[in-house]
């Protein structure tokens, strides 16, 4: 049986939101959403004090499966280390490795200008890490071009959804490391998962509340 998921299917199918959703998402401690394992290595605090992240970047790493545990555990270490805040496991489990206040280490400094995959015009020099949180999907090991597992895929449309949720953040600011930085040219680095996001359009509570008071 094929592990992965086709986009459109992914979609279909999604998990329904809870009716406290957007409770949950702005909560302290270790907040769980039905249908998504997080594993919180730190606690989060008030998502007030990390009113600082304004994107999200998908990023996959050439670690085997069964890697994300202890690359997060590397990670709330070292938390501003070479890394991303948030880890995911083919199996799905979500592994929150640092502080939500921390700034670790990921991207290139938004150094593409081609405008190959979007308009870099609005993302060059300027989707960096200390405005954007980091997602890794683990797995791609050692095929790179190996897409994430249907468990991830699941995974991540509640996750991603939860992370716009807490920090106010649009679909349109949801990016495919790929998108803005000039990388490996062997496969599309967080192409699929970022457009997944995206197609998702879920517009937070904040944003959702401006746009019907216009």
């Amino acid at each position: 049986m094929d592990e992965t998921n086709s986009g459109d299917d992914a979609i279909a199918h999604h998990v329904e939101l809870p009716e406290n959703f957007r409770e949950i998402a702005k909560q302290s401690g270790e907040p769980q959403i039905p249908s998504l394992a997080i594993v919180y290595l730190h606690p989060l605090g008030l998502p007030a004090d990390a009113s600082n992240w304004r994107n999200i970047i998908v990023h996959q790493t050439e670690g085997p499966a069964g890697s994300a545990k202890s690359m997060a555990l590397a990670q709330a270490k070292s938390p501003t280390k070479r890394g991303v805040m948030v880890w995911v496991e083919t199996d799905g489990t979500v592994y929150w490795s640092t502080a939500e206040t921390a700034i670790p280490t990921h991207g290139d400094g938004a150094n593409r200008n081609d405008n190959k995959y979007i308009d870099n015009s609005k993302t060059y020099r300027s989707v960096i890490k200390s405005n954007s949180i980091g997602v890794e999907f683990v797995g791609n090991y050692p095929d790179v071009a190996k897409p994430a597992t249907r468990e991830q895929t699941q995974a991540w449309l509640l996750l991603v959804r939860f992370l716009q949720e807490r920090y106010d953040i649009p679909a349109e600011n949801i990016y495919a490391h790929n998108w803005i930085d000039f990388k490996d040219r062997r496969y599309c680095e967080g192409c699929e998962l970022a457009t997944l996001a995206r197609k998702l359009a879920y517009q937070p509570g904040k944003r959702a509340a401006n746009r019907d008071q216009r």
